[in-house]
């Protein structure tokens, strides 16, 4: 299971800190495939790669991450090496960029196996079973990454990623550059693992909410840093009780209906300014139900099981 508390996550600039995380708190069940979706911009690359590596120009400020119930220690880089891939692991954003061009696959992998003190040769059957799963014979082991499809290399990576069985995988918008026919390939994947017990819980950030609509158990939706609305993937889906996740579904285009029959919404305004955000409601200079109480912040709370809103007017949207 992973708990993280109050976490908080600036971005270092010349114009001053980024506060792209801002007080993350939220668990992932073992077993439990947790989607992260909301604009870009929102926090979650941010979020997805905290747990497992900060880039140089994140600075950790505070709160904790407790993986099956030990604490990580995600401030110190050199802390978190022993488990990294064992323990965490990730499908980062632009995983068919991270194939090194001149090494074929399989030596690549061996290469990267030997780092964590492995030998490829004793993990080879297990690789190639996990090929197999996905679609992939043991000949792609002896191809460079330009030899293969976009697809055949999100899944080569998917592969790599979870060789350890790590507790908890992130898949970083491992859909977004594929053709739908691979999405549909990479989305079944995910959960395949997951029910081989290849991993014990994941969190699948991506922009695409019908994808998570799929494969996902439950949905977190974050704005501006901020927590906004968490619940089971079908609650999300048909009883939003955040207007920002309303608003989000309301944006997405139905199959079969052209622009000039029904054109989209949207969602008016922009984001705030993460240098310095405003304060209370972080989404009220753009929702259509604030009020006063807005100008104070609302609290992340649970207003019915496995449902946690951070809205003013979340008891009212619950009940109607």
């Amino acid at each position: 299971m992973l708990a993280v508390s109050d976490l908080k996550i600036h971005y270092r600039t010349l114009a001053g800190s980024v506060k792209a995380l801002d007080g993350v708190s939220f668990a992932v069940g073992d077993g439990e495939i947790m989607g992260l979706a909301g604009e870009s911009g929102c926090g979650k690359s941010t979020l997805g790669k905290a747990l497992i590596r900060l880039e140089e120009r994140m600075m950790f400020v505070g709160g904790q991450v407790a993986l099956d119930g030990e604490r990580l220690p995600i401030a110190d880089d050199r802390a978190m090496n022993p488990y990294r891939f064992r323990k965490v692991s990730i499908v980062p954003q632009y995983a068919m960029s991270a194939l090194n061009p001149t090494r074929r696959i399989g030596r690549m992998i061996d290469e990267l196996l030997a780092a964590r003190g492995l030998k490829g040769s004793t993990l080879r059957p297990e690789l190639e079973r996990r090929l197999a799963i996905l679609g992939l014979t043991p000949d792609v082991l002896g191809m460079y990454p330009i030899e293969l499809s976009g697809g055949m290399k999100q899944r080569v990576v998917m592969v790599l990623s979870t060789l350890l069985d790590p507790s908890l995988l992130i898949a970083d918008e491992v859909t977004s550059a594929l053709d739908v026919a691979s999405q549909k390939k990479v989305a079944g994947a995910l959960v395949e693992f997951r029910d081989r017990g290849y991993v014990k819980s994941m969190i699948v950030v991506t922009h695409d909410l019908a994808i998570l609509a799929q494969i996902a158990d439950s949905i977190l939706i974050m704005y501006a840093g901020k927590l906004a609305e968490k619940a089971p993937t079908r609650t999300i889906v048909e009883a939003p009780a955040h207007p920002y996740t309303r608003l989000l579904l309301g944006s997405l285009p139905e199959v079969g209906i052209r622009f000039e029959e029904k054109r989209l919404p949207g969602i008016k305004g922009r984001p705030p300014s993460l240098l310095s955000p405003p304060v209370g409601c972080r989404f009220r200079d753009r929702c259509p139900l604030a009020f006063g109480k807005c100008v104070e912040e609302p609290p992340f709370i649970e207003i019915a099981a496995g449902h946690q809103v951070a809205c003013w007017k979340a008891d009212a949207h619950a009940q109607g």
